[in-house]
């Protein structure tokens, strides 16, 4: 296994936290209507989840796609469910660990990745339940940070939305995932280890045509194309390790230029369909006396103005855009006596932030 590992401090992520003041709801409800909870936890008859997250919408906005925690697996697996919270499946394979999965703009494919070809499976899947063990039993064992690790048996897979006609799509050595479909669904851009640290590819939406558009020391990942197709957004700590900050290149891989430069970490970036905004969560850490925490903030691309959308005492990260730019669903642990994150989706008001 790769050890390329990212550490972010996450707090409220598997922490008791308490629900949005007074004042922090109000704040929140000049752009978050109808704020609700998608995904559940737990339950003693073996129903929700430990934890859900990173979730997306399908193109008719019927269905979402997402990665959570359930039953024998420590590793998330991939689910799709009705934003109603109706007509749970999974649809990834069960074993090894899975990510970023993502709809084709047809409704027709869904990609995600997957290590369930890892000739260990058994053994990586036991060791993490032995560290979850371990960490259960004394608590100061429990990671601070969020570490997401770049396992090389991470490939990328089409199937069909019901998780049937599974085929990979990359087989280079090294870590391949955080995949998303073109909007023409012609393409698919993704990152991966194979020239040694992770950067970003394009390919056939077949997995033919492999070329490399982004090249840069450290982590670039987390891309996605603009609705226009002629663009990708993503991140990277290339100027500071684990430090992410936010940029946009040509899908020729030109005309690169840095959104953020600060003292925090700006991550996972997403388009709204009208191609003039993102949104992404920030956390400062540019104080080392303060404690950061994520919230969710929307930036103008042409002016870089950006406005704070989120107040959560808990962190609130991997926000997308319903298709019709009309809903925002995110990943929080905002509720009370919450014990992990859970899908999050709100009425989005727009006009802001213009």
């Amino acid at each position: 296994m790769t050890k390329v590992v990212l550490r972010l401090v996450i707090l409220g992520m598997g922490a008791l936290v308490q629900p949005p003041s007074d004042d922090s709801a109000a704040r929140e409800g000049q752009y978050l209507k109808n704020i609700r909870q998608l995904t559940r936890d737990t339950t003693p008859d073996g129903r929700g989840f430990e934890r859900a997250g990173e979730a997306y919408f399908s193109p008719d906005a019927r269905s979402i796609i997402f990665q959570a925690v359930r039953g024998e697996n420590p590793f998330y697996q991939i689910f799709t469910q009705s934003p109603a919270g109706d007509g749970l499946r999974m649809v990834s394979t069960g074993r090894g660990r899975t990510t970023c999965a993502f709809f084709r703009p047809d409704g027709k494919k869904i990609i995600f990745a997957s290590s369930h070809r890892d000739p260990k499976v058994q053994e990586t899947e036991e060791g993490e339940r032995k560290r979850l063990a371990d960490e259960a039993a004394d608590p100061s064992k429990r990671r601070r940070r969020y570490e997401w690790v770049f396992d090389d048996h991470m490939d990328i897979f089409e199937a069909n939305p019901d998780g049937s006609d599974l085929k990979p799509l990359t087989s280079a050595p090294g870590y391949d995932a955080e995949g998303a479909y073109s909007p023409d669904g012609k393409h698919i851009v993704f990152c991966s280890t194979r020239d040694g640290d992770p950067d970003i590819y394009v390919m056939n939406a077949d997995g033919s045509g492999v070329r490399q558009i982004v090249n840069a020391p450290g982590y670039d990942g987390g891309p996605f194309f603009s609705p226009d197709g002629t663009r990708v957004i993503f991140r990277s700590d290339r100027k500071e390790k684990d430090l992410l900050q936010l940029y946009v290149v040509q899908i020729d891989g030109t005309a690169e230029r840095a959104l953020t430069d600060n003292g925090g970490v700006n991550w996972c970036p997403y388009w709204h369909p009208d191609g003039k905004h993102i949104v992404y969560a920030f956390a400062d850490y540019s104080n080392p006396s303060m404690r950061p925490n994520f919230d969710l903030f929307l930036m103008h691309l042409d002016s870089g103005k950006t406005t704070r959308i989120t107040y959560s005492a808990a962190a609130d990260v991997l926000p997308v855009f319903s298709p019709d730019g009309k809903k925002i669903m995110w990943t929080s642990a905002r509720r009370d006596g919450t014990k992990d994150s859970q899908i999050f989706i709100a009425d989005f008001i727009a006009g802001r932030n213009e």
